[in-house]
């Protein structure tokens, strides 16, 4: 796959400053990816190649990369089932360590990283159930899942 397409359905996008952080609504994982992937992975809207996707990368200041950098996001964004096809891994037979010093990385770049977790449907419920601004909100929400009081954090607390 030269030119890499990223999946929009399913998923709930959210940008923030320095990492892209994205819930897929059909497997209930939550991934967030670093400045590095994030960008790669907006940039894989099929029309770019890998060659341009470099191009782009380092034309936005990020630094000076190499193809098998991308192809590093570009696995870890298949295997993680953030683009629309599955693509075949670059470094499969290949350990983490290996495929750094194939990479030959500048200090300056920060690897693409994705890190993923399981987030239970039930649990969010509870969770988003909780959120409060105030005492009072707490007191209205299912109990024993929220507590009484609003928190620092803005989730109810016992």
């Amino acid at each position: 796959m030269n030119y890499p397409i990223a999946r929009q359905n399913g998923l709930v996008v959210q940008e923030m400053l320095d990492e892209v952080l994205v819930y897929d609504l059909d497997t209930n994982r939550a991934h967030c990816l670093n400045l590095s992937a994030g960008f790669i992975w907006k940039a894989c809207d099929g029309k770019n190649s890998i060659g341009d996707i470099v191009r782009h990368f380092e034309q936005d200041g990020n630094g000076k990369v190499t193809e098998d950098f991308v192809w590093l996001a570009i696995d870890q964004l298949s295997e993680n089932g953030l683009l629309s096809t599955a693509v075949r891994p670059r470094f499969a037979r290949q350990s983490r360590r290996q495929a750094l010093k194939r990479i030959g990385l500048l200090s300056a770049v920060a690897l693409p990283v994705i890190a993923s977790i399981v987030a239970p449907p039930r649990s969010l419920g509870a969770v988003s159930a909780c959120v409060c601004q105030s005492n009072a909100q707490c007191v209205t929400q299912p109990q024993p899942v929220c507590g009484l009081t609003c928190g620092i954090n803005g989730i109810c607390v016992t």
